[in-house]
Order: C-alpha cells, then sequence, then structure tokens
C-alpha cells in the first residue's frame, strides 16, 4: 500500500478535502497501474515563490515551474549501497519520494488548458510520480511513454479534460 502524507504549506488556493482524497487516489492508482504494492511519497504544495527557490537551488532554473519531484531511491555516483546483515529484521521503509506542486501554477495552467483544477491537479501529481519511479521525458519516446502512463492513470479515475 503506498502511504502518502500531504502538506499544504500556501495559503493562496483554499485545498479541500476532496483535493486532498484526489491526490491520494491518483497516487494510488498510479502505484497499482506500476504494479508497485508499497511505499511512501510525500506531497508538498506551495506557492510560485517557493517552487522558485526549489528550482533555482536544485536545477539552476530561476524560475517557477508547476511541479518537482525528488526521488530517493535514485543513487548518486558518488552514494554508498545500504548493506544489511542477513540477519537484521528491520523494516526500512521504501521511501519512493517528495513531490512539489505550484498551487498557482496549477490554478493558472488549469485556466489557461481550459480544464478544472481538479483535473490539473491529478495531472501534475502523476507526473511528479512517474519521475519520482525513473519516467522522464527528454526524448520524444520517453515523453510518449510517459504521457501515455499519465493518461492511463487520469482515465482508471474518469478525470477527464
Amino acid at each position: 500500500m503506498i502511504e502518502v502524507e500531504i502538506i499544504n504549506e500556501q495559503n493562496i488556493h483554499p485545498i479541500t478535502d476532496s483535493d486532498i482524497e484526489l491526490i491520494e487516489k491518483v497516487l494510488k492508482e498510479a502505484a497499482k497501474l506500476e504494479q508497485l504494492t508499497a511505499g511512501e511519497v510525500v506531497v508538498t504544495l506551495v506557492d510560485d515563490q517557493r517552487i522558485q527557490e526549489l528550482n533555482q537551488h536544485y536545477r539552476g532554473l530561476d524560475q517557477p515551474t508547476d511541479v518537482l519531484s525528488f526521488a530517493m531511491n535514485e543513487q548518486g555516483e558518488d552514494d554508498l549501497d545500504i548493506i544489511f546483515a542477513e540477519d537484521d529484521q528491520a523494516v526500512v521503509p521504501n521511501m519512493l519520494g517528495d513531490i512539489v506542486i505550484s498551487i498557482p501554477r496549477a490554478v493558472e495552467q488549469a485556466e489557461e488548458y481550459g480544464h478544472s483544477f481538479a483535473r490539473e491537479l491529478g495531472f501534475l501529481t502523476v507526473h511528479g510520480f512517474l519521475h519520482l519511479l525513473g519516467y522522464d521525458h527528454y526524448s520524444p519516446e520517453e515523453e510518449s511513454l510517459m504521457l501515455g502512463k499519465q493518461e492511463e492513470t487520469l482515465i482508471q479515475l474518469n478525470i477527464l479534460r
């Protein structure tokens, strides 16, 4: 089962219980479609100023963006492997990572694309989640695969344009 923690750090747009439920449903459906049975994801809802700070710090881009993902399961080239003894009974949670969503950007993009805030929030959530799992969109082939998975998740939940 995917465990989800949602933190609302912005006060520009009200976040309803329905919005929280939507984020959880999207993450659980995407995990199910990816045959992922366990993991933890933290979703933080922020304003444009905060996401711009993160974008500058981590990507060197001094501008706001709609969603950022910080995968915990990606191993950097200088990271050490964690090796547990065979008799170690410790349960280590599968922390997939963090997704940060700009709520003002989601509102703006929903208006721009002519669909609901819920559709945009669902799209940004699944987009960020797929990045946590290693999907990307640097090539046309990768983009096509990722877009297909995003749409499949949203269609399964009847979150349509």
